[in-house]
């Protein structure tokens, strides 16, 4: 299928697959399809955000309400708990709903989440607010990111990677808001301003997501919804399209099944099951190592620059903005390299800079010892930090797929709250330097799981929309 806006002979979609694979001829996206598509990826910058607002003020946060360090691990940990729920739920939803309408209840939870997290007063009302930000964070990461997918042509796959860089972004620009809130001298409530100005950001993205957004054109095809489908492609893309004659038999039994939680079995069977096997290895190593020692990086910096607020934010922003340059140079290694294989080389480098870092931990001069972080936040963003949710997102077929992002991001989320979680724990029994060396681990196993598992969306040559399963008999269906 070669028609698009400069070539206007009328294509007919008949189903998911036309659909797909119309999306597919283009090589780039420009004006309006890039405008939605870049909007869509903003609420990724939210989802981030949202994360590192508490992370930035959690020390003045402590002394104001009086936290106990169960407490605090509790609240840092609350927003990926809570996803482990959510992130499963939000693609049951988008399966079932559409990818719009939830993206849009997100918004709504987070603004209110932020609001109540910045007016607490006590542990209960904070923890309340940050679990009200879990659901929005897991619903909205999941769906986001299948939707981006759907939205992307085959020749862009590696862009979806550009998630990596406004996540390090977003976390860069509350740091530096955070030191702007310092300078207004608001003293200890600090985090609230932090944390407000998130729910600022949600309600602008609402607006601006409810009046420019297009709903998938693969999600309402592989419904049924054509007319609605040609609706998408001609307003995002400007395709001169039109409803073909409604399937029958199969595909049209498909179309009108509604997709379940029962449904969630095929992804651990052929085809998908090396697929959903890397992807979820990938998210649970890549967010273990990051939020054990990314989300940390404050206490780092505290370690490596002194004790002084604004010296230790100003390093941690400092690693975040190389953190930017992985994230977005990641998009260009996994074109160039394949998901798989840029991994591979991050998780070696990180696997060699924790070891590094934490023999040698505050016995080199800073300006080496600050390396260290420097090489562990770009590999990691540059190689296996965004891949896990990529991989995913780009492996299903359209009625299955945010199924598929909804439990990788579960997998993800949980090896959150583990990493979050150990690394006080380790750092509390054996010091950061013994916690990094054991955590070394993390990212052999990421390692080793690539290289025993070949599959790469970016290298696959194959319409995903004519894959052939069945969800009714919940068996596959023989070619």
């Amino acid at each position: 299928m070669n028609d698009s806006p400069a070539n206007p002979r009328t294509v007919v979609i008949r189903n998911a697959g036309d659909a797909a694979d119309l999306i597919d001829t283009l090589k780039s996206l420009s004006g309006r399809a890039n405008w939605i598509w870049f909007l869509a990826l903003a609420g990724l910058f939210l989802d981030a955000y949202s994360n590192a607002a508490l992370g930035a003020g959690l020390s003045p946060m402590v002394k104001q309400l009086d936290l106990s360090p169960t407490q605090v691990g509790v609240l840092t940990a609350m927003a990926p708990a809570i996803a482990i729920i959510s992130n499963p739920f939000g693609g049951w939803l988008a399966a079932r709903i559409g990818r719009i309408k939830p993206l849009m209840i997100t918004k709504v939870v987070f603004a209110l989440g932020a609001l109540l997290t910045a007016a607490g007063s006590d542990f209960q009302t904070v923890f309340a607010g940050r679990a009200l930000v879990g659901i929005a964070y897991g619903i909205d990461f999941a769906v986001a990111m299948a939707l981006l997918a759907e939205y992307t042509p085959a020749s862009l796959k590696g862009r979806l990677n550009f998630w990596q860089g406004v996540w390090y972004t977003a976390t860069t620009i509350n740091l530096l808001l955070t030191l702007v809130f310092y300078k207004f001298d608001v003293g200890a409530d600090i985090w609230r301003w932090s944390v407000g100005s998130s729910a600022a950001f949600a309600l602008v993205l609402l607006v601006l997501q409810l009046s420019f957004l297009v709903e998938s054109p693969t999600w309402l095809a592989s419904k049924g919804r054509l007319r609605e489908a040609v609706a998408s492609l001609r307003r995002m893309y400007g395709f001169a399209v039109q409803e073909g004659p409604q399937e029958t038999g199969q595909a049209a039994s498909a179309a009108a099944h509604q997709v379940g939680f029962r449904d969630a079995g095929v992804l651990f069977r052929k085809p998908y099951l090396p697929r959903t096997m890397l992807s979820t290895v990938i998210s649970l190593t890549q967010a273990m190592q990051y939020f054990a020692v990314g989300w940390y990086l404050p206490v780092i910096s505290l370690e490596l620059f002194g004790k002084e607020f604004e010296k230790a934010t100003m390093g941690s922003m400092a690693f975040n903005a190389v953190g930017i340059v992985g994230g977005c140079l990641s998009a260009y290694f996994g074109r160039r390299l394949g998901l798989r294989i840029s991994s591979m080389a991050g998780y070696a480098v990180v696997f060699v800079a924790l070891l590094v870092m934490g023999a040698t931990f505050k016995e080199l001069p800073v300006g080496l010892a600050a390396l260290l972080p420097v090489l562990f936040i770009f590999f990691h963003s540059a190689g296996p930090g965004p891949n896990g949710k990529s991989i995913a997102a780009l492996s299903y077929r359209s009625d299955i797929r945010t199924l598929g992002t909804g439990v990788t991001g579960m997998l993800g989320s949980l090896g959150s709250v583990a990493g979050l979680y150990l690394f006080p724990q380790l750092q509390a029994g054996i010091g950061v330097g013994n916690s990094l060396m054991v955590l070394a681990v993390v990212p052999l196993i990421g390692l080793l799981a690539c290289m025993a598992i070949k599959w790469d969306p970016t290298r696959a040559v194959v319409n995903l929309e004519e894959e052939t399963i069945s969800l009714q008999e919940r068996k596959p269906v023989p070619a």
